[in-house]
C-alpha cells in the first residue's frame, strides 16, 4: 500500500470520526459550568466539590449515600458487621466491569478494593484521603469477590467514610488516574482540555438498568466548561447553552430571585428552581492563639457573634436562600443538629461585652481583620460596617480563592470565611475542626481551638457505638464550641439549582451530590 493511500485511509477515518461525534443528538447531552479547574481524576484526590462531581459521575465505591443521606448498597450488594463492631465483610456484585478507555475491560474484584483503599495511605500519593483509614487495622481479600476490613475499634459513622468519593475503586496496579480515569461509572472521560472543556461519554458497560430493565445512564455524554467568570456563565445558561446552574451568585440573583427567594415571573415558563437542605454550615473562623490580642479575648470573640443580624444578613444578601446560624456548628439533618442554642443579633450586650474587654486589657481600640474572597465580600462588608457600630474597628481583606486557602492552613489569617461540608452524614464530621489532634497544617482544626473537656468528649464519641449516647456526647461538644466561641456561624446553607425545563430527574442529597444517571433531556 503506497503512502497516498495511506493518507487518503487515514483522512477518512478522521472525517468518519469526526462525523461520527458530530451524530451525537445535542438533546442526549448534559451540560454545566465549573468555576474552578478540575485539578484530578483521580479519586483519591477528590477532596472539593469540582472533583467529587466529576469523580462520582466516573468511579463507583463499595457504599453510596441515596438522597436521604442513608448508606445503600453500590457495588457492594450487601455487607455484614460482626457483633464487636470492628470487623466488616463486603459481598462484590458480579459482573462489574471497569470501562475500556485507557485500558482493557475487566471485572472488579475484591483485590482491586484492597488496592483502592490502601493506596491512600501510601506517603508518596499524598492523598487527602488518607484519613478514611485511620481507624482500620487490616484489609483482607477473603474470596474473588468478598473483602474484609477490620477497624481498631468500633466506629458507627464507618459506613458513612466509605460512601466519600476517595473509596472509588481503580483496578489494582493502576497509575496515572489524574488524566487517564479508569472507573466503573456511567460515564468514562473523553476529552479534557484542563481550564476551556472536558467531555464526558456515555459507559456501555455500565452496571445499572432502570425499573424496566433499561440501560444506564440515559445521556451519551456531558460536556463542562469552566468559565470562571459567575455573571458569563448566567448568560450562557439564559441563552440555553447550559442546562444548569449550581447555587446562587451575587451578580444575577436579583435578576433571578425575589427578595423572598421564589423565582421571577419571566423565567417560570424556562427554569425550575429547586431547593434543599445542604449540610453546609458557612463561618468565621478565629485563629484564637493568634498574636492579635483581640482574638484570644472570649469576651470580644462573643461580641462579635452577637453584633451583626443574620436573618437581615440572609435577606437582603442572600434573598433568603440559607437559613440564620442562631444554633451550634452543627446544622439540622444529621443527629445533634440544630439543637445548641446560639447567637442572636444583640447589640447592646456586643457593645457591654466590647466595653468589659477594653476596661480589662486597655485597648481602647480594638481592631479586627476578616479575609474572604470575592463571592462573600458583600456579606462580610455587612459584618464588617455592623460591628463597627458596637466599637470594633474592622477590615476587610479580599483575597483569591486559593490564596485564602493556603493562608488558613498556613495559620496566617486571624479572622477567615470559611464554610464545612460534610463528607459524611454524622456530627463527628463538623466536631473534628474542633479536636486538638487536628490542629492545621496537618488536619482542618483552623481555628486552633483547644479544649481538655472537648478532647475527651470527641474520643469517647469515636468508641460509642449507641447513636443515642453518640447524639448526646455531640450535644455537648457543640455547646462548648458555642460558648468559647472560636467561630462566627453565619448560616445554614441551601442547594440552590436553577434547571432548564427539558431537564428531567436531576435530584439532590443534603450534600448536593451530582448524580447524572437517571437525568434525561426532552
Amino acid at each position: 500500500m503506497n503512502r497516498y493511500v495511506l493518507v487518503l485511509l487515514s483522512l477518512f477515518t478522521l472525517i468518519s470520526c469526526q462525523n461520527q461525534e458530530q451524530k451525537i443528538d445535542t438533546s442526549t447531552v448534559f451540560r454545566y459550568n465549573e468555576h474552578a479547574n478540575v485539578t484530578s481524576l483521580d479519586p483519591a484526590f477528590a477532596k472539593d466539590q469540582r472533583n467529587i462531581w466529576v469523580c462520582n459521575l466516573l468511579y463507583n465505591g463499595l457504599v453510596k449515600l441515596d438522597n436521604q443521606l442513608e448508606v445503600v448498597p453500590d457495588l457492594a450488594s450487601h455487607w455484614e458487621i460482626d457483633s464487636t463492631g470492628t470487623s466488616y465483610k463486603f459481598y462484590i456484585k458480579e459482573g462489574i466491569y471497569f470501562n475500556d478507555a485507557f485500558a482493557k475491560a475487566r471485572t472488579v474484584t475484591a483485590t482491586d478494593f484492597k488496592y483502592s483503599l490502601e493506596r491512600l495511605t501510601d506517603p508518596a500519593l499524598a492523598s487527602n484521603g488518607a484519613f478514611v483509614l485511620k481507624n482500620v487495622t487490616e484489609i483482607n481479600v477473603l474470596d474473588p469477590l468478598q473483602l474484609e476490613i477490620k477497624l481498631k475499634q468500633p466506629f458507627p459513622a464507618f459506613l458513612g467514610l466509605l460512601t466519600m468519593k476517595y473509596c472509588s475503586v481503580v483496578p489494582d496496579g493502576s497509575s496515572n488516574l489524574r488524566e487517564q480515569p479508569i472507573g466503573t461509572g456511567p460515564f468514562y472521560l473523553k476529552k479534557w482540555q484542563e481550564n476551556v472543556k472536558m467531555v464526558l461519554r456515555r459507559n456501555n458497560n455500565y452496571h445499572e438498568k432502570d425499573i424496566d430493565g433499561n440501560a444506564l445512564p440515559y445521556l451519551e455524554a456531558v460536556a463542562i466548561t469552566f468559565k470562571t467568570d459567575k455573571q458569563s456563565e448566567f448568560l450562557e445558561f439564559a441563552q440555553g447553552n447550559l442546562d444548569f446552574i449550581n447555587a446562587i451568585d451575587p451578580s444575577y440573583k436579583d435578576e433571578l430571585l425575589t427578595t423572598s427567594g421564589d423565582l421571577k415571573e419571566k423565567y417560570i415558563p424556562t427554569v425550575n428552581l429547586k431547593k434543599a437542605p445542604f449540610l453546609n454550615t458557612e463561618y468565621l473562623g478565629l485563629k484564637i492563639d493568634s498574636k492579635t490580642t483581640e482574638l484570644q479575648s472570649q469576651q470580644l470573640r462573643r461580641a462579635i457573634n452577637m453584633g451583626f443580624d443574620r436573618k437581615k444578613m440572609i435577606k437582603y444578601l442572600r434573598n433568603n436562600i440559607g437559613t440564620p446560624a442562631v444554633h451550634g456548628f452543627i446544622p439540622k439533618g444529621i443527629p445533634g443538629g440544630g439543637i445548641v442554642k446560639g447567637y442572636s443579633y444583640n447589640p447592646t450586650q456586643a457593645r457591654n461585652l466590647v466595653q468589659e474587654y477594653i476596661a480589662a486589657s486597655g485597648n481602647q481600640s480594638p481592631s479586627i481583620t476578616i479575609s474572604t474572597g470575592a463571592n462573600y465580600l458583600d456579606l462580610c462588608e455587612f459584618i464588617q460596617k455592623e460591628l463597627q457600630k458596637i466599637g470594633i474597628n474592622t477590615a476587610v481583606d479580599v483575597m483569591t480563592p486559593s490564596t485564602l486557602r493556603e493562608a488558613r492552613k498556613a495559620g496566617q489569617l486571624d479572622i477567615f470565611r470559611s464554610s464545612w461540608i460534610a463528607d459524611y452524614p454524622d456530627a463527628e464530621n463538623y466536631l473534628s475542626l474542633f479536636y486538638s489532634g487536628n490542629f492545621a497544617p496537618n488536619g482542618p482544626n483552623y481555628t486552633h481551638f483547644k479544649n481538655k473537656t472537648f478532647d475527651s468528649l470527641y474520643k469517647e464519641a469515636l468508641s460509642t457505638a449507641s447513636a443515642s449516647t453518640r447524639k448526646q456526647l455531640y450535644i455537648k461538644m457543640d455547646s462548648i464550641i458555642i460558648k468559647n466561641a472560636p467561630i462566627v456561624p453565619l448560616y445554614y446553607d441551601q442547594s440552590v439549582r436553577f434547571i432548564s425545563k427539558n431537564v428531567e430527574n436531576l435530584e439532590s442529597n443534603a450534600v448536593n451530590m451530582l448524580d447524572l444517571t437517571r437525568v434525561k433531556k426532552k
